[in-house]
């Protein structure tokens, strides 16, 4: 039943089919659990992420994104390290907070929300500032929709000889790319994103020789990705606390149909599809994107309100009442609302919201 779409960034419309694997219940300690889905799918995060996978292993933690954000800069930056976090948007400024409860040695180079991490910036900031050990940026800050340059950072931040980590949680799967290739060493995503599970746990992707230095250093029980991968290692996918068993089925399905819809290169080609005829479709009503195009990502985009008296919640509620959810602007400096074009949603879902718009009074 799909009473809406949700045009949002995560949560997000998912399919029948992956609805159906929630149904039925499972064993934690059973094998056909944990051998049979968790360390497939383990296994499958690896193979999504790069070609050189004896490098790179995955440990899936209970929670949301933020829950694995947390996780790995506790685990990852000690009391002799120095973190670098570049934000443009809620979500680096996010890393900030954490950084904030757990008292690390930080600093933040921060941009405007409708600017790209500056490449410029932050070779010059670590060519001056040789104490930094890793550095923390977001692939794409769904604040806006920006997309931030991540080849040309990681080759920065990795000439510098630094470590690096990235959140990509509304990116993975929906964008192409290898985490060696680019140097990650810390790689995040979540279950309800663009592989098109829903929420409950969070993964990342980690190069196994870093990933060994984090034992002993988490300041957390439960978010201690060192001994949850240890766990998950030695007890064949057996998670240290309980399991979400319905999300981890309805992810091992999403990852299944993410294959048989013929990769992430596909869905990266639909995504920008859909994109493409929002945006075609939404500036033929005379709206107006907050970015400018070579800035924006195809996972979600911002539009600026039409005219002054513009009500946000009224239009919202029509769209709804029509079929479709979409998420209010996250900017300070402008009077945004924002469409999602990730989730199990089609170009000809977006032909008829923009019809929909087109009928509606706003």
């Amino acid at each position: 039943m799909k009473p809406y779409l949700l045009l949002t960034p995560g949560p997000l419309t998912t399919s029948t089919t992956v609805k159906e694997a929630m149904m039925t219940d499972w064993c934690t300690w059973d094998e056909d659990y944990n051998l049979g889905i968790v360390e497939e799918l383990r296994k499958e995060l690896v193979s999504l992420a790069t070609q050189k996978t004896e490098d790179y292993t995955s440990v899936l933690l209970q929670g949301s994104g933020t829950y694995c954000v947390e996780a790995v800069l506790g685990a990852t930056i000690t009391p002799k390290d120095k973190l670098l976090i570049c934000s443009n948007g809620a979500y680096g400024d996010r890393m900030g907070n954490i950084a904030e409860y757990y008292h690390l040695d930080y600093d933040m180079l921060a941009f405007e929300e409708t600017e790209q991490v500056s490449v410029e910036y932050v070779d010059d900031y670590l060519s001056n500032n040789s104490d930094v050990t890793h550095v923390a940026f977001v692939h794409c800050e769904t604040t806006t929709g920006i997309l931030n340059p991540i080849k040309e950072l990681s080759h920065i931040v990795k000439m510098h000889g630094k470590k690096l980590i990235v959140d990509c949680m509304s990116s993975f799967g929906g964008i192409p790319l290898d985490v060696n290739e680019l140097g990650i060493d810390f790689l995040i995503s979540s279950s309800n994103k663009c592989i098109q599970g829903v929420p409950g746990f969070g993964f990342i992707i980690a190069r196994r020789s870093e990933l060994m230095r984090c034992k002993g250093v988490a300041r957390s029980l439960s978010l201690d990705i060192y001994d949850q991968w240890e766990a998950m290692e030695k007890g064949h996918g057996k998670w240290r606390f309980t399991s979400p068993t319905h999300v981890v089925r309805a992810f091992k399905q999403a990852l299944t149909e993410l294959i048989e819809e013929g990769g992430v290169e596909a869905r990266y080609r639909r995504y920008c599809e859909n994109h493409r005829i929002l945006v075609e479709g939404m500036r033929s009503l005379g709206f107006v994107t907050l970015l400018d195009d070579s800035l924006q990502s195809p996972i979600i985009t911002s539009f600026l309100y039409p005219h002054d008296g513009f009500d946000f919640k009224a239009f919202y509620l029509a769209l709804k009442s029509k079929g479709f959810v979409i998420y209010p602007g996250k900017i300070s400096k402008a009077d945004t609302f924002r469409i999602g074009n990730i989730g199990d949603v089609h170009p000809e879902d977006f032909r008829r919201l923009v019809e929909v718009i087109r009928d509606t009074e706003y």
